[in-house]
């Protein structure tokens, strides 16, 4: 590992390198949302019913949320830089293979086996290790490297659908393969150094390794585990299925590529909002608020289905739910030693990926079932109950106190 005696943690060259860091994000977070916007096109293309044309939305959401831990661990051992590239490769290879797709079993295996695990070592490897950077300021700056992911989601379905409309969503693929390849390959270069580590953090890590808490470090990565899952069931019905809700209304595919780029781009401003609040209040705390204010989000989604209030709602619910998952990730970092952190990111995204593929298939069930969205909906304010009573119990139980190991 090349350790930069230049590049020291809370300094204007870490700054530096998460701006760049970030770029890179949004180039290869296309892997997120690219089989979201083209779901339409597939599930016409391939005479497919709504729900198995969900089903390569699931896979990728499978991959992601195993690869994370995959390369939480690798990453934890050999090096954020080496599990980035592998990444990368195996998104533009994902994405050439898919482009030949002429039956939804090669698209699940190419969205899950390639793209999804690919991306996978750009969110939470990536978040674990950006964390190390900063002292002071990690809830920002772990907003910042999270928002990423939805300034992607904010950038890529207009320009996706768009492709779709003129050259069909295979050759799109191919298109997005090689895209990849060309920008993330050199943005990914800034990984190859690591800071030089200061007395103070070493202190701080010292400190984390020597205090206990009377509370199983195991349970509360279940308990982290099983909030994050319920709240991402909730959360993937209007990310994933907003174009095929809007295609439903009569409003078009190209209306809700556009409202899924609106709500990912308020996502941002979530994520960054969130990220500072987590710094003043802690993790857990701004999970709670999040998890709330999502809910209302999903329940102003079944009285208002107008091309405006849609709009609206869309931004509303982008500003509530964008910073959740950042901030499960920080609540690790601080509860959790340096040397596990990027394993137990890994593992806390796993379970949200995992409730981001059932939540993305079940609203396309019900919809076969009942020929409409507003039960998928409903379900969605269920799930979204569990995480408001586990993370308010956790509260009262750890406080502030990190684990000891």
């Amino acid at each position: 590992m090349n350790r930069d005696k230049t590049f020291r943690v809370d300094s204007a060259s870490a700054w530096i390198r998460l701006s760049v860091v970030l770029l890179m994000s949004v180039v290869v977070g296309v892997g997120m949302w690219s089989i979201v916007v083209i779901l339409p096109a597939v599930q016409v293309d391939l005479g497919l019913s709504r729900s198995q044309a969900s089903l390569p939305y699931v896979f990728t959401m499978i991959g992601y949320g195993f690869g994370g831990i995959v390369f939480g661990r690798f990453s934890d051992k050999y090096g954020i830089y080496k599990a980035v590239l592998v990444g990368i490769m195996l998104i533009s290879l994902g994405y050439f293979v898919a482009s030949f797709a002429t039956g939804v079993g090669l698209l699940c295996l190419s969205q899950g086996l390639l793209i999804g695990i690919g991306t996978s070592t750009t969110f939470a490897p990536l978040i674990a290790h950006v964390s190390h950077w900063f002292d002071r300021r990690k809830g920002a700056a772990v907003g910042i490297i999270a928002s990423g992911q939805y300034l992607s989601g904010a950038i890529w379905p207009t320009i996706l659908e768009s492709g779709v409309q003129d050259f069909g969503w295979q050759q799109t693929y191919w298109f997005v393969g090689f895209i990849v390849l060309v920008l993330a390959l050199p943005l990914s270069l800034v990984l190859r150094k690591v800071p030089a580590t200061d007395k103070s953090l070493i202190s701080v890590v010292a400190d984390l390794d020597q205090k206990g808490s009377s509370f199983s470090p195991t349970w509360l990565i279940m308990l982290l585990m099983v909030s994050v899952f319920c709240c991402c069931i909730a959360m993937s019905m209007p990310q994933v299925h907003m174009v095929a809700f809007c295609s439903d209304l009569g409003l078009g595919a190209t209306i809700g590529a556009k409202m899924l780029s609106v709500m990912l781009a308020f996502g941002v401003v979530s994520r960054l909002g969130f990220g500072w609040l987590s710094d003043h209040i802690g993790g857990l705390k701004t999970v709670v608020i999040g998890v709330f204010l999502q809910s209302v989000g999903l329940t102003l989604f079944l009285f208002f289905d107008t091309l405006v209030s849609l709009y609206v709602i869309s931004a509303l619910f982008g500003l509530f739910q964008g910073g959740i998952v950042p901030a499960y990730a920080l609540a690790v970092r601080e509860h959790f030693p340096q040397r596990v952190v990027g394993e137990r990111v890994g593992m806390v995204m796993m379970a949200s990926l995992l409730g981001m593929a059932i939540g993305g298939w079940m609203p396309g069930y019900l919809f076969d079932l009942t020929g409409g969205y507003d039960f998928a909906f409903l379900n969605g304010l269920v799930w979204n109950a569990l995480p408001l009573l586990l993370i308010g119990w956790l509260i009262t139980r750890i406080g502030k106190v990190s684990l000891s190991r």
